[in-house]
């Protein structure tokens, strides 16, 4: 189902770009919805790590929608804007945007909020470290 209103640019700083392969593709031929989550969760882990300057564990996926389907060969790339800190955890909406060859234009994908914990190196949690 296309989103009712898609935006046109997208939101965030870029984390991930790779290219869509046969080998993510379901019997449709379609790539995996398992897959761009599993892109969705890498990228939003670079941010979480940036921000915590430590590392960082997924605890939640909230509201994820997929609005499009990827096509073998397309260039897949992940946005995350964060939302929120709270005192060990980070709120990252992340979207995808899709780019084929032989169109001008990317659209969305798919889009998410994922909150990730700071651990320690013992796998505790611990306050995100705060700039300024």
């Amino acid at each position: 189902m296309a989103d009712p209103s898609p935006p046109s640019e997208p939101r965030g700083e870029i984390v991930i770009r790779t290219i869509a392969m046969p080998a993510d593709t379901n019997a449709n031929g379609d790539i995996f919805g398992g897959w761009l989550v599993s892109q969705m969760d890498l990228g939003g882990a670079v941010l979480a790590r940036k921000v915590a300057a430590s590392r960082v564990v997924t605890v939640a996926i909230d509201a994820m929608s997929f609005v499009e389907p990827v096509n073998v060969g397309d260039t897949v790339s992940c946005y995350a804007l964060l939302e929120r800190i709270g005192r060990t955890s980070m709120r990252i909406a992340i979207e995808v945007w899709s780019h084929h060859y032989a169109e001008e234009k990317q659209r969305r994908v798919t889009h998410g909020v994922f909150t990730y914990v700071a651990i320690d190196s013992a796998g505790r949690p611990h306050p995100v470290k705060r700039q300024g």
